[in-house]
């Protein structure tokens, strides 16, 4: 049974950290429009929905790098917060040299914005930490044996039955 609640805390972790790196990207993107003193107020359901696309976006790219990571934390019983900084800025990087062409020829990269990667490392290590507040810091908790039960206190002398 910790086994399933573990994977629901991971699931939830995911999530979470998949919110708030989305949300660091649309934010960090949009950022040279905030700038704009003439640009007037932002509609929020404007953002609202930036925002939900940034969540799925981060989340449909980021599953197969972290779930790497999450396993691997997991199977070592890593819990510091360094790690998950360092794996979740890992998966920022993979997400956004996934998305640059790459061609074999030269075996380089073609296009990288140096900008856009920082923004989305630094939005994997945000989300790297928010993992590790909400489920990194038990990893591999859930192999652990339970607690030796104590023995149940002894009974009072008169409520035995004689033994005769």
């Amino acid at each position: 049974m910790s086994l399933i609640g573990r994977l629901i805390v991971i699931f939830i972790g995911f999530l979470a950290a998949c919110f708030v790196g989305g949300m660091i990207i649309v934010v960090a993107l949009l950022f040279p429009e905030f700038a704009d003193l003439g640009a007037g107020p932002v509609d929020q359901g404007t953002l609202d929905i930036l925002l939900g696309f940034g969540f799925i976006f981060v989340s449909g790219f980021a599953l197969v790098p972290a779930a790497v990571i999450v396993a691997i934390t997991e199977a070592l019983y890593i819990r510091s917060a360094l790690a998950y900084a360092v794996g979740g800025g890992l998966v920022g990087l993979a997400c956004y040299l996934g998305l640059v062409p790459f061609h074999s020829d030269t075996l380089q990269f073609e296009g990288i914005v140096r900008r856009h990667l920082e923004i989305m490392t630094g939005a994997g290590i945000v989300a790297g930490v928010v993992y590790w507040l909400i489920a990194g810091r038990n990893a591999g908790a859930w192999r652990d044996p339970p607690p030796p039960r104590k023995p149940p206190p002894p009974l009072p002398s008169n409520s035995r039955p004689d033994a005769r």
